[in-house]
């Protein structure tokens, strides 16, 4: 969405008016105000069993050779106890405690420390000091982007280590794998606390702070939209990109390396996991600049879903596909691998020139070509909560005039080719596409929610025009 701010009066500014009937004393967009009975069932349950979900998952790979099933199995027939399967469990150890700090620290220290310099010699690339989308309260952020660079320091040392210093082995990461669990459990529930406490105390902004009164849900969902120490450390921006995504593509790399310990060989399957999900991580950090305005940046507040869901849950069901290979490698036939690929990189592509057409769509400002025509859109309105009035554009051709979120398809599409990777025998690595399913279809449902409070009666002439969510004709 291109937006631009409406020059207004003394007196503009000074009537509480109303725009598209949502009031300006109190914006909807971004997080609720309320809480209803089933979002506070559906975050109790979350804070409850998500936790236990991760640790399931990978105690299931450690003890039972990835199967789901058998510690079921165990349970109900009497054959183990809890306590059995806890006591074979790695707790925390000193080791683990130091390479995890290590690695918070050393990523720390590339984002604030480091000015981006990538954008000086990479062509097309963003970097440096970027303005984010206004907030709920009217503010602009301005962000360091560094990612990309941050990405290759820190794989340049780890081949660097691999092939030369020896300080490490490659397979650290997986041979500290459940006590590395435990550390980010720590630093996941820490940073949660501390955002809910200073949301309290101390925010960056008031005015972006949103209190519903429920503890659960605003300990979930955040209090602050930014929080930030300093005039560079941005809480979502950091634990959204770093540490979790950078160690994403390194955890792959463990994996791979355990492969070539164990077996003689690295599989094709790994190298097609390794190198699917790794284009998609430098898709995010070459695309950094571009993340700070999706939905993660321009609505979610800062709380346990992002700082636990990006310390945990992301690295350790995310990469379930390379972590099940090492207990069943699988070599595919040469037709399956190919298959394999085209999908993961046709769903690549629709995700990435989908965002490509709304990014050239919103820089300028509509005065572009799609698909060799100019653009076709909906001009909109909505209010911040100072009653500033601003202006977007909701493009309604190209992609985005199949589905109000095609780019999510094609990220399902590689979602799929991640998981198709690992063959059918258990279920376990099948996670990813049905979670991502889930996540991205709650997703399409809860943006909308939030543009129809944003947008109000534009809304639903964009949706008109645009009337699927995911699949042309069907959803």
């Amino acid at each position: 969405m291109a937006a631009h701010q409406e020059k207004k009066t003394s007196e503009e500014r000074k009537h509480k008016s109303t725009q598209n009937d949502t009031p300006t004393s109190q914006v909807q967009w971004g997080r609720a105000w309320e809480v209803d009975w089933f979002s506070l069932a559906s975050i109790l349950f979350l804070l409850m069993f998500a936790p236990l979900i991760v640790y399931y998952f990978v105690m299931s790979c450690d003890q039972y050779q990835c199967s789901l099933i058998d510690p079921l199995i165990d349970l109900l027939t009497g054959n183990k106890y809890l306590s059995d399967i806890w006591n074979k469990t790695p707790t925390l150890t000193y080791r683990a405690a130091g390479i995890y700090a290590l690695w918070v620290t050393f990523q720390v220290f590339l984002y604030v420390l480091v000015p981006d310099f990538c954008h000086k010699f990479l062509p097309g690339y963003v970097g440096g000091v970027q303005e984010g989308a206004v907030t709920p309260a009217g503010v602009v952020n301005k962000y360091e982007i560094n990612g990309l660079q941050a990405w290759i320091i820190t794989h340049v040392l780890w081949f660097a280590n691999a092939y030369y210093f020896h300080c490490f082995s490659p397979t650290i990461i997986f041979d500290n794998w459940i006590p590395l669990l435990w550390c980010a459990n720590i630093l996941g529930y820490a940073v949660s606390t501390f955002a809910m406490i200073k949301g309290y105390f101390f925010p960056t902004n008031a005015k972006d702070c949103k209190f519903t009164g429920n503890f659960f849900y605003d300990y979930m969902m955040g209090i602050e939209f930014n929080p930030r120490i300093g005039k560079w450390f941005d809480f979502k921006l950091f634990f959204n990109g770093r540490p979790g995504i950078v160690a994403w593509t390194l955890i792959n790399l463990s994996y791979a390396a355990k492969q070539q310990e164990l077996y003689g060989q690295v599989t094709n399957s790994m190298i097609l996991v390794n190198v699917l999900q790794g284009i998609y991580v430098l898709d995010f950090f070459w695309n950094e600049a571009w993340y700070l305005k999706t939905i993660d940046i321009c609505h979610d507040h800062f709380g346990w879903y992002l700082g636990w869901g990006d310390c945990v849950w992301l690295p350790y069901l995310y990469t379930l596909q390379g972590l099940y290979l090492v207990y069943h490698p699988v070599q595919l036939c040469t037709a399956n691998a190919i298959g394999i690929l085209m999908l993961g990189l046709i769903g690549y592509y629709i995700f990435r020139m989908t965002n490509h057409q709304k990014d050239l769509f919103r820089r300028t400002n509509g005065n572009c070509k799609i698909w060799g025509k100019k653009p076709e859109y909906i001009e909109c309105s909505y209010m911040s909560v100072d009653g500033t009035k601003y202006y977007s554009k909701l493009m309604t051709s190209g992609f985005w005039g199949w589905a109000r979120h095609f780019n999510y398809t094609g990220d399902l599409m590689g979602s799929l080719a991640y998981c198709l990777t690992c063959g059918f025998e258990h279920i376990l690595p099948y996670f990813y596409i049905v979670y991502m399913t889930i996540l991205l279809t709650h997703r399409c449902i809860r943006d909308e929610h939030r543009c129809f409070s944003k947008y109000g009666k534009d809304w639903k002439r964009y949706t008109a025009a645009v009337p699927y969510r995911l699949i042309p004709g069907i959803f």
